[in-house]
C-alpha cells in the first residue's frame, strides 16, 4: 500500500517543506494520529501492548501519546458572513446580496458582522474581506463581489481552509474504502491528451456550474439551519476541485 500513498505524500511534503515544518515534527504528530486511529479501531480493551502491535510504536511512546488531541480547524466567521449576506432576507433579494451601508442598524455591514461574531470588531472583518477581494468599498457602502470568501494566498487562514477541505475529502475517501458500502459521494472525471486551451474551456464550464450548485446548496442549508431542532449537531461539507497538469500524456482517456 505504501507506494500508492506517493500521490498523497508528494504534495503534502511540498507544502510542509515550503512552510518550514521539519520531518521530526511531522513524525511526532503522525504518531499521535496512529495511536488515536488504533484506539478507535481496537476491539475490546485497548492496552498499551495491543496498541503497540497495531501501530508498530514502542509502548513508552504509546503511554505518552494516549493524551494526543486531534484539533479540528476553527470555522471561519468570514465564510459564515458571506453566506448570510446572500441568504438572509434583510441582506439579500432572491439570493442576490444587497449593497450595505458600512455602519448603522440592520441591514448594514456592521450589523451583519455582529450577527456572526460579537467578539471581533466589524472593521477587522471588513478589512479582511476587502484584502481578499471579496468586497468592494465605496464612500459609505460595501458591495459583495465574490460569492465565497477565499483567504489570501499563504495565510494561516488559507492553511486552515486547506486542512478542513482536504481533511474532509480524505476522510470521505477513507470511509468509502473501509466501509462495506461506500457512504459518501465521491466522483471525478479525468482525461489525458488534451490541449491547454481545451482544458481552460472545460475548467471555465466546471467552475461556473460548481459555483452555481454550491450557492444553491448554501442557501438551502441556511434555510434548514434556521428550522433545525435544538441540539442538532450534524455537519456536512460539499465541494469540488479542478486540477490539470502535463503528465501521462500517452495514456488513453479515462473517466470515473
Amino acid at each position: 500500500m505504501l507506494p500508492m500513498l506517493d500521490h498523497i505524500l508528494a504534495p503534502l511534503a511540498r507544502l510542509l517543506v515550503a512552510r518550514g515544518v521539519v520531518f521530526s515534527d511531522l513524525v511526532e504528530r503522525l504518531k499521535g494520529h496512529y495511536v488515536q486511529a488504533a484506539t478507535e479501531q481496537s476491539e475490546g480493551k485497548t492496552t498499551d501492548s495491543r496498541l503497540s502491535v497495531m501501530t508498530g510504536l514502542q509502548r513508552r511512546d504509546i503511554a505518552r501519546l494516549r493524551a494526543f488531541e486531534h484539533k479540528q480547524p476553527k470555522p471561519n466567521p468570514l465564510t459564515r458572513l458571506v453566506a448570510l449576506w446572500q441568504s438572509l432576507p434583510e441582506y439579500s433579494s432572491d439570493g442576490a446580496p444587497k449593497l450595505l451601508p458600512r455602519t448603522g442598524d440592520a441591514p448594514s455591514f456592521e450589523s451583519l458582522a455582529r450577527t456572526v461574531r460579537q467578539d471581533v470588531h466589524p472593521r477587522a472583518m471588513l478589512d479582511a474581506l476587502f484584502a481578499s477581494g471579496t468586497v468592494k468599498l465605496s464612500q459609505d457602502s460595501v458591495e459583495l463581489v465574490q460569492t465565497a470568501y477565499v483567504p489570501l494566498a499563504g495565510s494561516e487562514e488559507q492553511l486552515d481552509y486547506l486542512a478542513a477541505n482536504v481533511g474532509d475529502h480524505l476522510a470521505a475517501a477513507a470511509d468509502n474504502v473501509l466501509a462495506p458500502h461506500p457512504p459518501h459521494f465521491e466522483r471525478a472525471a479525468h482525461y489525458t491528451g488534451l490541449s491547454e486551451a481545451q482544458i481552460k474551456g472545460l475548467q471555465s464550464r466546471y467552475d461556473a456550474a460548481q459555483m452555481a450548485l454550491l450557492e444553491e446548496i448554501a442557501q438551502d442549508a441556511e434555510r434548514l439551519k434556521a428550522q433545525a431542532p435544538a441540539g442538532a449537531a450534524q455537519r456536512f461539507r460539499a465541494g469540488g476541485y479542478f486540477f490539470s497538469s502535463t503528465e501521462n500524456a500517452n495514456e488513453g482517456p479515462t473517466n470515473d
